[in-house]
């Protein structure tokens, strides 16, 4: 399943990667990313921007977590 996204929102993508587990998404302006395991996958050729990207959802991922439990 893909998802596009408008607009980067890390709680909102760190929502539907905890909610779909495994998947494809799109977000404009940034580019795509994979996900697997409830978390966001870095690409084998990734810039910074990227990296930082799944850095910061990956971390909203891990709070979302902590506050469910």
């Amino acid at each position: 399943m893909l998802r596009i996204f408008q607009v980067y929102r890390p709680i909102q993508i760190a929502k539907h990667v905890k909610n779909f587990f495994r998947g494809r998404l799109f977000i404009i302006g940034i580019g795509g990313f994979e996900f697997e395991n409830g978390r966001l996958i870095p690409p084998p050729s990734a810039d910074l921007k990227v990296l930082s990207v799944i850095s910061e959802v990956n971390r909203e991922i891990k709070i979302l977590s902590v506050t469910i439990v």
